[in-house]
């Protein structure tokens, strides 16, 4: 196994390394998904369907799209 590292930005924000990139076929603008299992995370390149599944819930989450809630979260 190989491994990589990134180095998170103050926003939380990070580069993903060229040997990934380049694993993953990724372009700039193209979408990553997180699959998320108990402690491990697996990142990869975004199908279509993950998009439809993301925006059919969009509407969903209206509840949390207050200014009071972007505040309370926003350093997360």
């Amino acid at each position: 196994m190989r491994t990589e590292t990134s180095k998170l930005t103050t926003k939380y924000q990070a580069t993903i390394p060229g040997p990934v990139r380049k694993i993953l076929h990724l372009s700039a603008g193209d979408a990553i998904a997180f699959d998320i299992e108990a402690n491990s995370v697996r990142i990869r390149k975004a199908r279509p369907v993950d998009m439809v599944f993301t925006g059919s819930l969009e509407g969903t989450l209206s509840e949390w799209a207050s200014e009071a809630d972007e505040e309370a979260y926003r350093d997360l």
